[in-house]
């Protein structure tokens, strides 16, 4: 059933409509389980838009296996979507900086507010259990599938992020799980969110939202959501910041890379190289410190000094 969480009236007579798809059994007993997959708080960011859509059609195609309740909110920045940009036309806010929002406050405050209320429940609705918020990642860097999550709320989250079948869960304070965004105001709420992250902007990795389609499903069977079949799923690389290698560049120019995202690279292996156009040098070579996994690799090409080209998660125990 398709329900309008939060309309905001626009000129010429339109208006934003925030929408959720909330599928559940027919007849309900008072105690099934509540998971929410939210996405599209960057315009930009195409990934969730797919999983929400595959979530979706593949409960209706077996809907008598649902014996729980999932929420889908795929979009709850329409304007940025349209617009490909990752901040609200016009005010140009970042809108994972706007919650808990107010429900007297601008239109996107009062969107973020009404958003919040949901999953978390008013009066006598049922609060979510789980809360899954979907991101891809910027144009600049292409990320494998993972999790992250703020070190506060490891031990809640970590049994439902470890079902989720990602390559990694990084326990880090990125701006997604701060103060401000919606995975942070829910935790304080007392509803578990994490984010999932993948890929880059502007576009849909199949094989990636697959992977974690997947996962969603594992988990909500883990939850006694679901009753059908599902994978087992892949056991993911638990890092912190101490086990992150961060490679930035030292001069401008174009990045040529030597490896890929997945990759295994060795101290001393030669990951990628800066080269200058106009006189057709390798300004820098791009060397891994660490063994381990390529968790990230710049995907724009174009380099600044300072610009991040790679994260590596070094493997442990060597």
């Amino acid at each position: 059933m398709i329900e309008t969480i939060a309309s905001v009236d626009l000129m010429l007579s339109e208006a934003m409509k925030i929408k959720k798809n909330h599928l559940a059994p027919d007849i309900l007993t008072g105690k099934e389980k509540r998971l929410c997959l939210v996405s599209g708080i960057y315009g930009d960011e195409l990934q969730g838009q797919y999983i929400c859509y595959e979530v979706i059609r593949r409960i209706k195609k077996d809907f008598s296996f649902l014996t729980g309740i999932v929420d889908i909110y795929p979009d709850l920045n329409p304007l940025a979507l349209e617009a490909g940009t990752r901040e609200i036309p016009g005010s140009e806010l970042d809108m994972n900086e706007l919650f808990p929002g107010v429900r007297g406050g601008a239109a996107s405050e009062y969107v973020a507010r009404c958003v919040v209320d949901d999953i978390r429940g008013k009066k006598d609705e049922k609060k979510a259990d789980f809360c899954l918020d979907i991101h891809g990642s910027d144009l600049y860097l292409h990320e494998i599938p993972q999790i992250r999550m703020d070190a506060e709320n490891v031990d809640g989250l970590m049994p439902y992020a470890g079902s989720l079948n990602t390559d990694m869960v990084w326990i880090h304070p990125s701006r997604q799980v701060k103060s401000g965004s919606l995975c942070y105001e829910l935790n304080r709420r007392g509803v578990l969110c994490c984010i999932t992250e993948s890929s880059y902007a502007f576009h849909i990795d199949q094989a990636y939202c697959q992977q974690i389609v997947e996962g969603i499903f594992a988990l909500m069977k883990k939850m006694g959501i679901w009753q059908g079949e599902c994978i087992h799923p892949k056991r993911p690389i638990v890092a912190r910041d101490d086990q992150i290698a961060y490679l930035n560049s030292e001069t401008s120019g174009i990045f040529i890379p030597h490896a890929a995202v997945h990759d295994e690279v060795y101290p001393g292996e030669k990951i990628g190289e800066i080269v200058s156009v106009i006189t057709g040098s390798v300004e820098q070579v791009i060397i891994s410190p660490v063994r381990g996994m390529i968790s990230a690799m710049r995907q724009y090409p174009v380099i600044e000094v300072g610009s991040l080209l790679c994260r590596i998660v070094e493997k442990q125990g060597e």
